[in-house]
């Protein structure tokens, strides 16, 4: 087998060690009453970037929801298929969450070929190219905002418009406005910064990224 299997064979017997042996009795609990996370991630599939290792979470505290870029798509009431729209449903009527955070990061794969406008051979029918159509707008404002900043910039201001965009599409949802109307959910749009470790809030209000713990968030 690969090594890279075989890493995956040893950290599963640590995981197993850690977790069902000896006094350690934390998936005892989330089998005998369930899992009650209060926070969903919406996170991308960047191997990078897993937001329980970030925050520093245990099993069971997260209900996690990663796709291509982090994006959320607007809610649409039809027969496709919505994986990020039936999670976001679950969580949130369902597992009754308090909190739905936007998880984007900096050197993101799906953004940078959307700024570069990349010609990835992709096949005749691209689920990605279709899929990061949610961030086109994201684009469009970044070269309209900042036609002179380098590719590197250019990804890093679209990736933060494309969370406020994925912040905004939340608020499509009935049930996520309702929840939020009654006090009871709260929306965060986070951007990771792969090379210092940090994480920047989103502000709706102001339309900045500052610090988190620093301002207040939306």
């Amino acid at each position: 087998m690969p090594k890279n299997i075989n890493s995956l064979i040893e950290g599963y017997k640590k995981f197993r060690s850690q977790y069902y042996s000896g006094d350690s009795a934390v998936f005892e609990k989330l089998v005998r009453h369930g899992q009650h996370p209060k926070v969903l991630m919406i996170a991308c599939s960047d191997s990078r970037v897993d937001p329980a290792i970030i925050t520093n979470c245990e099993p069971g505290d997260l209900f996690v929801v990663r796709n291509v870029a982090n994006l959320v798509p607007p809610y649409q009431a039809d027969d496709s298929h919505h994986g990020t729209s039936a999670a976001l449903e679950f969580a949130v009527c369902n597992l009754k969450i308090r909190h739905v955070v936007v998880f984007g990061h900096s050197q993101c794969g799906g953004i940078r070929a959307l700024v570069e406008n990349a010609d990835i051979p992709y096949p005749s029918y691209s689920f990605v190219s279709k899929w990061m159509e949610l961030a086109q707008s994201a684009c469009d404002q970044t070269y309209q905002n900042h036609p002179t900043a380098s590719l590197e910039e250019k990804a890093h201001h679209c990736g933060h418009y494309a969370i406020i965009n994925s912040l905004n599409n939340l608020m499509t949802f009935p049930w996520i406005v309702d929840g939020i109307q009654q006090g009871n959910l709260f929306i965060h749009g986070w951007f990771f910064d792969l090379s210092t470790g940090s994480i920047d809030a989103c502000n709706l209000k102001t339309g900045t990224f500052e610090e988190l713990g620093a301002s207040r968030e939306m």
